[in-house]
């Protein structure tokens, strides 16, 4: 097919366009499996340049997959804490223990047992695989969907399923014998740093240009083509930090839904007045002496928004560090032991207390 015949074109002028252009990024420098399934399953949806300190972090604390598999879940998702997405975090203990069981705390060899893994898709295995192992499979991700569909003038959607199957299915045929990975690779940089997610691209400097569709058409910015998203849900919200002295309460999450088993400050459903949260506080068996309102909020999630108003209060000092659902811990502590979500941070703020990242950088 002429399709076929054009992508083949593709291949020696993007390794050799990587040879020379790869970014130096830690998970590259030792391209062990279990970094790269690491730093694979952090860049879904995050920047490389926020996920190096997370990487390097997670893997120091956690340098192996029994490390991951034995580690308390608190500490899991404090390390986690700032990448968002807790699940991802969960998933990867849970494959951990299940390649513990079954494959001597290795990461199998095999694109079929890794896809069989919790929270692996065809994606991450198709990186693990041919970045780690050599084996000759696709990576297909949103930079790699963007440049095929490019260079093909693809009109499929390519939130369905089925473009994207497409896509894996004309790489495979065009997998380089023993520099799958490079390529796999070339394709993820050059969506990254030239064809570009936002903006126009850089096509004065891509190494595809001349064989590319879209280019030759003047038409790089129809591609790819994308059903519009439904709008995302938007719930109020009104977040308390409430002190009993130098002490702050938070709680825990459900274990199940949004941010689940996470900590956060105590909030409620709505915008409530001073006297409603007055009032609340006062059936939490508390005792209020100030309130005052902080500035509103805003954070977004993949398919919700919270809007949210919030409010500090200074309470009666409690004899012990817990009051109904809540604890009341130090700031310092809560920050060094406690994961809370990033949701929070406008109001955590308010009690000097760091989350994800923020912690780690010099003021």
């Amino acid at each position: 097919m002429q399709e076929d015949n054009m992508l083949e074109q593709i291949v020696q002028p993007l390794l050799d366009w990587f040879d020379q252009n790869a970014r130096i990024l830690p998970w590259r420098e030792k391209p062990e499996p279990y970094r790269v399934w690491v730093s694979e399953i952090m860049l879904q949806q995050t920047r490389v340049e926020a996920v190096k300190p997370f990487f390097e972090r997670f893997t120091e604390a956690l340098p192996d997959v029994k490390a991951l598999a034995d580690c308390p879940e608190d500490s899991l998702l404090k390390l986690w804490e700032g990448l968002g997405y807790y699940n991802r975090v969960r998933n990867m203990q849970k494959a951990a223990q299940y390649m513990t069981e079954l494959y001597d705390a290795r990461m199998p060899a095999d694109y079929d047992k890794l896809l069989a893994l919790p929270g692996i898709g065809p994606y991450t295995a198709g990186a693990v695989a041919s970045i780690a192992f050599e084996i000759p499979v696709p990576a297909v991700d949103g930079n790699v969907l963007r440049v095929i569909t490019r260079i093909t003038q693809n009109d499929g959607d390519i939130l369905k399923q089925s473009v994207k199957h497409q896509v894996e299915m004309e790489l495979l045929k065009i997998m380089p014998e023993g520099k799958s990975g490079a390529f796999n690779q070339s394709l993820m940089e050059l969506g990254a740093t030239v064809c570009v997610p936002n903006g126009a691209p850089k096509c004065e400097e891509c190494p595809l240009s001349g064989v590319c569709l879209a280019h030759q058409n003047g038409k790089e910015m129809d591609y790819p083509k994308k059903a519009q998203k439904k709008p995302r849900k938007i719930e109020k919200k009104t977040v308390l930090v409430i002190r009993d002295g130098s002490r702050a309460a938070i709680r825990k999450r459900p274990a199940k839904g949004l941010l689940a088993g996470l900590y956060e400050l105590p909030n409620l459903s709505g915008w409530l007045s001073q006297d409603e949260v007055l009032d609340w506080l006062k059936q939490e068996g508390l005792s209020p002496i100030r309130i005052r309102r902080l500035s509103d909020a805003k954070h977004i999630f993949s398919h919700i928004e919270w809007h949210m108003t919030g409010y500090v209060v200074l309470v009666e000092e409690l004899e012990n560090d817990s009051g109904k659902d809540m604890l009341f811990i130090e700031p310092k502590r809560t920050e060094e032991e406690y994961p809370i979500p990033a949701a929070f941070s406008a109001y955590t703020a308010y009690l000097q207390i760091r989350l994800g990242q923020e912690k780690y950088d010099e003021k």
